[in-house]
């Protein structure tokens, strides 16, 4: 394994990493268009990922790679069912406004 730079800290990696969070959050909570509430939850996951690179990189260990092997396949997966359930919806309702699809009924 290449020696680890001595350019960024583990600290900088994580204060992005939770910034990123932080931002995902808020927009998943304020935000109200289904697609932007998508894409807040893919950014909480790939600061997830970034924390899991950098300990596994300050650790010198493999676990966190592996972890976001995991993470990467699952947000995949919730890329594809999510964006087919966001098209029906829209099929079905003519609209992506989260208060405007509030039930289950049509």
């Amino acid at each position: 394994m290449p020696p680890v730079p001595n350019g960024v800290p583990l600290g900088a990696y994580l204060t992005l990493s939770a910034i990123l969070f932080v931002l995902g959050a808020a927009g998943f909570i304020i935000r109200k268009n289904i697609i932007t509430v998508f894409m807040c939850i893919e950014l909480m996951l790939n600061a997830v990922n970034l924390s899991f690179i950098a300990f596994s990189y300050h650790l010198k260990q493999v676990d966190g790679h592996l972890f976001t092997f995991f993470v990467m396949v699952v947000a995949a997966a919730e890329a594809a069912v999510g964006l087919a359930i966001i098209l029906t919806v829209y099929k079905n309702r003519s609209t992506l406004m989260i208060d405007e699809v509030d039930s289950l009924k049509l």
